[in-house]
């Protein structure tokens, strides 16, 4: 596509960011919708980080992603933040405003919840407790979608109790509804039985990572399993799930969906998560 002095610009700014997707995804959707505008990867180091950030309404940028590890400096460095980013404690996307201020957002829990309503249809957070594997910052962002959603119970479970007692509690106080218990390691597959969900927010599983450790017996029948990598798309977890009848949803659509909003923003066209998007986006 050829640019025009009037193109729209946005990126996705992280160190490293050669590994990003996000490129190709935007891409896909300015040339599907013929826009003129650029989505560009900007490779920034941690210690000019706050200062690219600030650069974007100079440069003419409309915004940015931002990936690992920036996260939570974006949420530090913008000027105001929306209701999810402040839960969230981290901004993955930045929006350039009419006057040149930055809003902080975050649609990675967006981007979860509207991949398990388009991957498993019919699903309902309410349809029962959740087990959530990890404590991290995808976990974070699972946890208070899950919550949002009407979940009646998240069951917690990390290798590290102290890290999701930390979590469950910085999250309880900012969403209401239903609750957040933790749980030893020991006792997660305890945790399975009348689970109406398992979540995997870990890298485990994913390539050059050992499996995640969790026999899925006394999981019910009826139980969704989905799991944030989608390096390789059916991870063991997933493909355990799926041989023994459970609904299974990957994780590239978490990636696609939390990608729409910021890209709504920017260039001004809500766009389509397609299985043509998909397996465009998934090729080397």
């Amino acid at each position: 596509m050829i640019l025009s002095g009037k193109a729209k610009l946005a990126g996705v700014m992280g160190w490293p960011v050669g590994h990003s997707r996000s490129p190709r995804l935007h891409g896909y959707w300015l040339d599907r919708y013929r826009i003129d505008g650029a989505y560009v990867p900007l490779a920034v180091p941690p210690d000019r980080v706050e200062e690219a950030i600030r650069a974007l309404p100079a440069l003419g940028f409309r915004g940015c992603n931002v990936t690992v590890p920036h996260k939570e400096a974006a949420y530090r460095t913008v000027d105001r933040l929306d209701a999810t980013a402040k839960r969230m404690g981290a901004v993955n996307t930045i929006v350039v405003q009419e006057d040149g201020s930055l809003e902080g957002r975050n649609t990675d829990g967006f981007g979860f919840i509207e991949n398990l309503k388009s991957g498993a249809p019919g699903w309902k957070a309410s349809d029962g407790p959740a087990v959530v594997i990890g404590a991290g910052g995808a976990a974070r962002a699972v946890v208070a979608s899950l919550l949002d959603e009407g979940a009646p119970l998240v069951w917690l479970v990390n290798r590290t109790r102290e890290r999701a007692e930390e979590l469950a509690g910085d999250i309880g106080n900012k969403v209401g509804g239903g609750a957040i218990e933790v749980a030893d390691w020991v006792s997660r597959e305890t945790l399975l039985e009348g689970a109406a969900l398992v979540v995997n927010t870990t890298t485990q599983g994913m390539v050059g990572q050992p499996a995640l450790d969790l026999d899925l017996a006394a999981l019910p029948a009826s139980a969704v399993v989905t799991d944030i990598v989608y390096t390789p798309l059916l991870t063991p977890l997933l493909t355990a799930a799926q041989a023994r009848g459970n609904r299974v949803v990957d994780g590239v659509g978490m990636l696609l969906h939390q990608a729409r909003p910021g890209f709504a923003a920017w260039f001004g066209t809500q766009p389509e998560v397609t299985d043509e998007l998909k397996r465009f986006v998934l090729q080397d």
